[in-house]
């Protein structure tokens, strides 16, 4: 096995001057003097015997061989960094912290027993939950910022395990409009209400589901459009699991769609790098699918 010629200080460098935008800002952005960053990539180039960069006008530009080289960096640098990470938490019992991100679908309830029981195991492994939607879940896990995620899916990359699949149901308050209507309802009767609609969590924000009704709330979290149909602001599509309350209390209602009166999401289970993941994360990891499980299996023997 061949000694590696470049160093990863080298390849950091290279990321730095390409992230940051130029070879004064890199330097300030890696605490070095920029004399000492030209040096490095001037050493990458002649070991390597290619050029990585080109001037375009005033600026550095990558060639294409330094655009290849830069994406192999950043994965080379990626899996050190993870690396170091995972010799700490060897070192360790278990790891002080475990960062989670949990797709707003999944049920509050069955969260929070799940990590009360691993409480009583990991008394002292502070838990970071991040309550993510949609795209928001995906860049965690692409951003390597939480060790653990349930999301609606599963990014490239990445493997995972299927949780549950969660039934969505259109519901409106029993005074709402179109259920005085009293009768079944088609798609130019929702498009005439105010839909009331969850804000993707992530910066690359897409949309899922029915979106054609002329007026539109968006809000930010599940609660409080829940809040807002029980008020008689809107209809929607919500998991079912988190209405039971408001339909056995009748502050929410299903609306008779003719067609579309269900649609279901899948949720899975997915490690941000499974190798490297502690004990304690591997544990929750086991107590969510476990749980998870059981309470799919009592709700379809219920059924």
């Amino acid at each position: 096995m061949t000694e590696p010629r470049i160093t990863l200080e080298q390849w950091r460098a290279l990321l730095a001057v390409v992230d940051a935008g130029g070879y004064a800002q890199a330097a300030e952005a890696l605490g070095k003097s920029q004399s000492a960053v030209s040096y490095a990539i001037q050493k990458l180039e002649t070991t390597l015997d290619l050029r990585v960069f080109t001037l375009k006008g005033r600026k550095a530009a990558l060639t294409p061989a330094g655009e290849l080289l830069y994406r192999r960096a950043r994965a080379l640098l990626g899996e050190a960094e993870a690396l170091e990470q995972a010799a700490a938490h060897l070192s360790l019992r278990h790891e002080a912290a475990i960062e989670l991100a949990v797709e707003a679908l999944f049920p509050n309830w069955l969260m929070l027993d799940c990590l009360a029981e691993l409480g009583d195991a990991f008394p002292d492994t502070r838990i970071e939950l991040h309550e993510t939607v949609l795209t928001g879940t995906e860049e965690a896990l692409l951003e390597r910022r939480v060790d653990l995620a349930i999301a609606g899916r599963i990014p490239p990359g990445f493997l995972g395990d299927h949780l549950m699949r969660v039934r969505f149901v259109p519901v409106a308050h029993p005074d709402h409009p179109l259920h005085q209507l009293a009768r079944p309802l088609d798609f130019n009767d929702l498009r005439r209400q105010r839909q009331l609609v969850v804000r993707d969590s992530g910066q690359r924000r897409t949309d899922a589901g029915w979106l054609g009704a002329e007026q539109r709330w968006t809000l930010s979290h599940v609660s409080t459009s829940i809040q807002a149909a029980c008020r008689g602001q809107g209809f929607a599509w919500y998991p079912e699991e988190k209405i039971r309350r408001e339909l056995a209390a009748g502050t929410l209602k299903v609306l008779p769609l003719r067609e579309g009166s269900e649609r279901f999401a899948d949720l899975y289970l997915v490690y941000g790098d499974r190798d490297y993941a502690g004990p304690a994360t591997r544990q929750l990891g086991e107590i969510l699918a476990r749980r998870t499980r059981s309470l799919c299996e009592t709700e379809e023997a219920f059924h």
